[in-house]
């Protein structure tokens, strides 16, 4: 049986018995369902410790309470499918499907074929989207580029296989399949590659390893670079049997680990976005489970340390890094350019964390106009 059909009615109940406690908790006080008012970047995050909750896992995280808090109004008192009929809409800006084979893809895309400044490939990492880049590729195609961001198999809005049907999230899988997509979008080599992340993210990088002649120039954001590289908690946690089921169906995984590795809360508007592939469906935190399993973290942290090095690469890279990532510090970015330092660029992101495209986009695109 899969895990799917074990774990959702447990995940259903988890959602039911929450919304009842803030049904029960909105009678008592008005404030709880109050978020602060929003920075320009991201709202702060709160420094007051808040009170003892049990149900702190989701109501403790100011930017996921759009997803259980009920409006002050009885009539509108909603559950999962009206959140869902909320926000279903929401975060496919510039984007539509894409058949590659058996899979079918969730592409963004700005610019054309004609765009006088060449075509860029940008690829998120785990448990994101490439929702990230849609400032960030509006910006660059008004200056001239061609852009395209899919969201990886299994992440967005992409197709989500069950594995052992057709796709079994391993490294090679996603390459391939990486392959076919950018044949059908007609993406001519050697073009931009900007890649960020953990996970989907380094696989990324090692697709380019094994593919450098298909890239002019590439740019890397925050993404584990070394040996050295810590790996974070949620991929740990999901290595772990049984525990791993419950973690990857935790409906506001994406959110949390964007805000955990930024100096920011995330907008409601966003995190609804990051939210909706994993409140609609089992589909995408058994993905992200699965690619997990399948993954050697520190095998892959050591073949892209070794592959970007002096004698191995010799294509311009830019490493634009966030200094406020509290997954990766900046010495993982300064031992990665000791590594290559004629080809390696470090440009420091100051008030951006482990995602900089996210939280400061205007300056992930001003230092992508210079490099590319």
């Amino acid at each position: 049986m899969a895990f799917s059909a074990v774990f959702s009615p447990t995940l259903n109940l988890a959602i039911s018995s929450t919304t009842y406690y803030c049904k029960r908790r909105k009678s008592n006080t008005k404030s709880v369902s109050v978020r602060a008012s929003s920075t320009e970047k991201g709202e702060s995050k709160d420094k007051d410790a808040p009170a003892f909750n049990p149900f702190g896992f989701v109501t403790d995280n100011p930017s996921s309470r759009s997803a259980i808090q009920l409006p002050e109004n009885p009539a509108e008192d909603g559950n999962v499918g009206q959140m869902l009929y909320r926000i279903e809409d929401k975060g496919k800006e510039y984007g539509s499907y894409v058949k590659s084979g058996k899979l079918r893809w969730f592409v963004r895309e700005t610019g054309s074929a004609s765009s006088r400044r060449g075509t860029i490939v940008f690829l998120h990492g785990a448990p994101m989207q490439s929702f990230s880049y849609r400032v960030v590729m509006s910006q660059l195609s008004d200056a001239g580029f061609h852009c395209f961001a899919p969201d990886w198999i299994g992440f967005g809005f992409s197709d989500k296989p069950q594995p052992g049907y057709g796709f079994n999230y391993t490294e090679k899988e996603f390459h391939d399949a990486l392959d076919k997509l950018l044949e059908v979008l007609e993406v001519n080599s050697p073009f931009f590659l900007v890649v960020q992340g953990f996970l989907v993210g380094s696989y990324g990088l090692t697709w380019a390893l094994k593919n450098s002649s298909k890239i002019s120039k590439l740019a890397i954001l925050n993404s584990p670079l070394t040996d050295s590289s810590p790996i974070p908690g949620l991929f740990q946690k999901l290595r772990i049997p049984l525990y791993g089921e419950f973690t990857s169906q935790n409906a506001i995984i994406a959110e949390r680990f964007i805000e955990g590795g930024s100096p920011y809360v995330l907008k409601n508007e966003k995190a609804d976005v990051y939210r909706l592939p994993y409140l609609s469906s089992s589909g995408p935190g058994f993905a992200l489970l699965e690619a997990a399993r399948k993954a050697n973290f520190k095998g892959t942290f050591s073949e892209i340390a070794g592959g970007f090095a002096t004698e191995r690469w010799d294509k311009p890279i830019l490493l634009a890094w966030g200094l406020s990532d509290k997954y990766l510090p900046q010495s993982v970015a300064e031992q990665f350019q000791k590594g290559n330092p004629a080809q390696i660029q470090l440009k420091l992101i100051e008030g951006a964390g482990h995602m900089p495209q996210e939280d400061w986009p205007e300056k992930v695109v001003e230092a992508f106009r210079m490099f590319f």
